[in-house]
Parts: C-alpha cells; sequence; structure tokens
C-alpha cells in the first residue's frame, strides 16, 4: 500500500478500453453491492453510455442491473464527492474506483484525502489507462498490495 494514503486499502487495475474498465470492474462492484458496501465511480470520461449497453447484454437479474446502473457513471465528480464525503461521516463501508489518465488520478487522490477519515472503511482502486503506462507499469504496480482483474483482487 502507497504509505502517504490514509484509507487502509487501496488497489490498482487497468484497462485498454471503457468497456474493457467496465467489465473487469462489473463483477467487483456486483458482489460489493450486495453487502453493501457504497460504491463510486470517479471518471474522467462520461461512462453512462458504454455501462448501459454493457449491461443490457449481460446475463444479470434486472434487479442487479438496476442496481449497478443506478450507480452514478457520469463524470459529475464534485457531487460524488459530496456523497462520498456524506457516506464517509456515517462510517458506511466506501469503495472508489478512480478511472482516467495518471495526472486524473494523482489528482483526484489528493482532492479525496480531505475526505478519508483513518477509521473508516475505505477502499481506493485506482484504474491506469494501460496505453499510457504500459512503458511505467512496474513502477507503479509497485505502489499497490493488489491488483484487481476480472477473476478479483490478486496480490
Amino acid at each position: 500500500m502507497n504509505s502517504n494514503q490514509k484509507t487502509k486499502e487501496k488497489l490498482c487495475t487497468f484497462y485498454t478500453s471503457d468497456y474493457h474498465f467496465e467489465m473487469i470492474s462489473l463483477p467487483y462492484i456486483d458482489k460489493n453491492i450486495e453487502q453493501n458496501k457504497k460504491i463510486f465511480i470517479l471518471t474522467e470520461n462520461n461512462l453512462e453510455d458504454t455501462v448501459n449497453k454493457l449491461i443490457s447484454n449481460i446475463n444479470l437479474k434486472e434487479e442487479k442491473k438496476n442496481k449497478i446502473l443506478n450507480l452514478n457513471w457520469n463524470n459529475d465528480n464534485i457531487n460524488k464527492l459530496e456523497e462520498i464525503n456524506e457516506n464517509i461521516k456515517n462510517k458506511e463501508d466506501v469503495i472508489i474506483f478512480i478511472k482516467g489518465r495518471e495526472k486524473y488520478i494523482e489528482d483526484t487522490n489528493k482532492n479525496l484525502e480531505k475526505y478519508l477519515i483513518n477509521d473508516n472503511k475505505i477502499q481506493i482502486i485506482d484504474c491506469y489507462d494501460f496505453e499510457e503506462i504500459s512503458d511505467k507499469i512496474d513502477k507503479v504496480v509497485k505502489n499497490y498490495y493488489e491488483i484487481l482483474n476480472t477473476k478479483g483482487e490478486k496480490i
């Protein structure tokens, strides 16, 4: 784990397209929705269209599809930060996906630090564009204890 983080758990993942990110994250999101964790997707670009298309083509019960679609997949981060802050104050289990270019991930993590409280169950998953960081992936991975892929978390 990155030693300067206040969070208890920090993971990363790598994607090659918006659809690829969604395919990696959906099983993990589905599992954690069932555990009543609060999930936020902080994204540099709007994912609403791609996630709607993907969800319409997968085999899930309508109730599960609706829960996933009800997550805010837009790049409306100011409102999401306020909601994250409220959930943290209420001591909810929070999972935050940060998806975008390396600079966006770095800046968003800095902004999040204002809201994070040590005793909360907060998990941040930094989601990197593989093409952007492929030449320094070893350096990036060293900052994390686990990597999220389609099979789940791997040390």
